[in-house]
């Protein structure tokens, strides 16, 4: 073979090896883990799922093709931890974590693997991220409102219940974001001359408790905030609140769609899919350092009117024409 016929076979073989390993990466299999607070037999689980799952498949990525996504589920801290610890183990590519319950452990196991999070209230005050255009480390995502959301809760209460002065706010004291919310609601509470009581979430015996000793007062309305335990205990939640007749505003529409009056929020099925998106850019090669954590884009009304009518309420035709969701 002449020299000058092997330099051209070597250059042509070269160049073609990036072309090569390009086209081997479909049948590469990268790792996926997810540490979520609501397991697959949750309808709401398993539409935020569903949502994830669809975004990652219009980006090319098919679980047991070519990605592998291993779940945890988990609403208490220590089985959180413990969860955290398994996935972190497998190695995975990248891990999806759900609220703070979540992301907070995946942080105290890894500081390499990428996390992205979803329905995080305060990001940076619970210093998962450095800031929220510049997040530093190795977790980025989605943050689920700004706290001052929270007086608007109170102001819808009011406006579909106007008889209400004394309001019981579910909140969880062990978060940053519990306490963060009640503080909003407590502000503006004051120029509305409502009284407002807390009420524990930490375990169904808990929240059973509250609410029924708070259902003796008059007039009275229940604020649900966001956190782990109220969407793990949802169904209990909205049955004590039709019991005791309390009109009571959720922080998203899960709880009206299983029978409670109104909720206002973020869109929180569109942050799984939304979430999908960073999962393949990592998975392409970028860093969540360099990934702005990114807050809700849509917020949604929603109003169950056959609630509304079994409490004896009229609901303002001006909230029914805003709603993204009206049951019947």
């Amino acid at each position: 073979m002449k020299r000058r016929d092997f330099i051209t076979l070597l250059s042509g073989t070269v160049a073609a090896w990036p072309l090569a390993a390009r086209a081997q990466q479909p049948g590469l299999l990268r790792r996926i883990g997810v540490l979520t607070n609501l397991a697959d037999n949750d309808w709401e689980g398993r539409k935020r799922m569903e949502a994830f799952l669809d975004g990652l498949q219009k980006l090319g990525w098919r679980d047991g093709d070519n990605i592998r996504i291993d779940y945890r589920y988990t609403g208490k801290v220590e089985i959180a931890r413990r969860y955290a610890a398994e996935l972190v183990a497998l190695a995975p590519d990248v891990i999806l974590a759900t609220g703070s319950l979540a992301t907070g452990p995946l942080l105290e196991m890894t500081r390499t693997v990428p996390i992205v999070f979803v329905i995080v209230p305060d990001p940076v005050g619970a210093g998962f991220v450095q800031s929220l255009s510049r997040p530093g480390g190795n977790a980025t995502g989605f943050s689920q409102f700004e706290y001052a959301l929270s007086g608007k809760w109170l102001e819808l209460l009011q406006e579909i219940a106007p008889r209400v002065t004394q309001v019981g706010v579910l909140r969880d004291v062990a978060l940053p974001s519990g306490m963060g919310q009640f503080g909003v609601i407590q502000a503006a509470a004051a120029s509305l001359h409502v009284e407002l009581k807390p009420i524990g979430v930490r375990d169904a015996g808990e929240i059973e408790q509250g609410i029924t000793a708070f259902a003796h007062a008059s007039d009275g309305g229940l604020i649900v905030t966001s956190g782990p335990s109220p969407v793990i205990h949802r169904e209990l939640i909205v049955t004590l609140a039709a019991r005791h007749k309390l009109p009571a505003v959720y922080f998203s529409s899960p709880f009206v769609v299983g029978g409670g009056l109104i909720s206002y929020g973020p869109d929180l099925v569109d942050q799984f899919r939304q979430a999908a998106g960073y999962v393949d850019r990592i998975l392409n090669g970028e860093k969540p350092a360099d990934l702005p954590v990114q807050a809700p884009t849509k917020y949604e009304l929603a109003i169950n009117m056959k609630t509304a009518k079994a409490l004896g309420l009229s609901v303002p035709q001006m909230l029914l024409a805003t709603a993204k969701e009206v049951i019947e």
